[in-house]
């Protein structure tokens, strides 16, 4: 009896000892690694101590997790406290003496294009918008091409204000000819930043000016004196769109009238849409 009770108390103290050792396992697994027995430096604990600074949102974490990183030899970590690298725009590629297709025209073709444009007899005799010999560009564009013609062309607008006509080119870029030519009366695309600049000249001078400089001075403590005093834009005056047309204005249309916007550099606005210029007749009308 005796030897029986001992070898029943042998497996129950047995039994004990297996379920101890098995919850402490369970215990190891399931709580976090610092609450596991290694806690040498790089060991669970190092990585526990790092978790719980990262949830923290201290340095301290940034330094255990940096250090746990290099100690697994990752490369191209960022020392920390240390700013990343200023981010850098490639320049942009350098643009070519031609254009390819459907590119737009570069400097060199505009420039090329605007030259044999004025190639044509006669030109020198037209006149532009200050009244000096050769007519006024207004503006360069890339042609439509030709069927089943590579050849890039470019067609100038100019105008003649001794006759009052809108003159198209057709310049061929390779070969450097003018392959078309046309004139048109009445017909008035936008106006050129020059025209703008020569209308604004043409009211400084006029007595109508008077007030546009007294709005000047008042604004600024200064006399006006030139148009680079001044900001300015503007576009044609077209009397289509106008209830009521001075008999001076009757000939825009035929003539290149202009209404400019103006402001003083950085600061007020100075109002100028009341002033007409007829830049054909070279004339300053008040409207309204």
């Amino acid at each position: 009896m005796y030897e029986i009770a001992r070898r029943h108390l042998g497996k129950v103290v047995a039994g004990a000892a297996m379920a101890v050792t098995g919850t402490a396992v369970a215990v190891a697994i399931g709580l976090p690694g610092s609450a596991g027995a290694d806690d040498t430096p790089g060991g669970r604990g190092a990585l526990g101590a790092g978790a719980a600074g990262t949830a923290a949102g201290t340095s301290g974490a940034a330094g255990s997790s940096s250090g746990l990183q290099g100690g697994e030899g990752g490369e191209g970590t960022q020392a920390v406290g240390t700013a990343p690298p200023p981010a850098t725009v490639a320049p942009a590629a350098a643009e070519g003496k031609k254009g390819v297709g459907s590119d737009p025209l570069t400097d060199d073709e505009l420039s090329r294009a605007g030259t044999l444009a004025l190639t044509p007899p006669g030109a020198a005799a037209q006149q532009n918008v200050e009244g000096g010999r050769g007519p006024q560009h207004l503006g360069t564009d890339l042609a439509d091409p030709l069927p089943g013609d590579g050849t890039r062309r470019a067609e100038v607008r100019l105008y003649d204000y001794g006759r009052d006509e809108l003159i198209t080119r057709t310049v061929n870029l390779d070969t450097g000819k003018v392959e078309k030519s046309a004139s048109q009366r009445g017909v008035q695309p936008s106006a050129h930043p020059e025209e703008l600049r020569e209308a604004l000249e043409l009211i400084l001078a006029s007595p109508l000016g008077k007030g546009v400089k007294e709005d000047y001075e008042d604004a600024t403590g200064k006399a006006l004196t030139s148009t680079t005093q001044l900001w300015f834009n503007g576009d044609l005056y077209r009397t289509y769109r106008e209830a009521n047309v001075p008999a001076q204005l009757s000939r825009c249309g035929e003539h290149r009238c202009v209404r400019l916007v103006t402001k003083v550099l950085n600061g007020a606005w100075i109002d100028t849409r009341n002033l007409i210029v007829d830049l054909s007749a070279r004339t300053v009308t008040r409207v309204g």
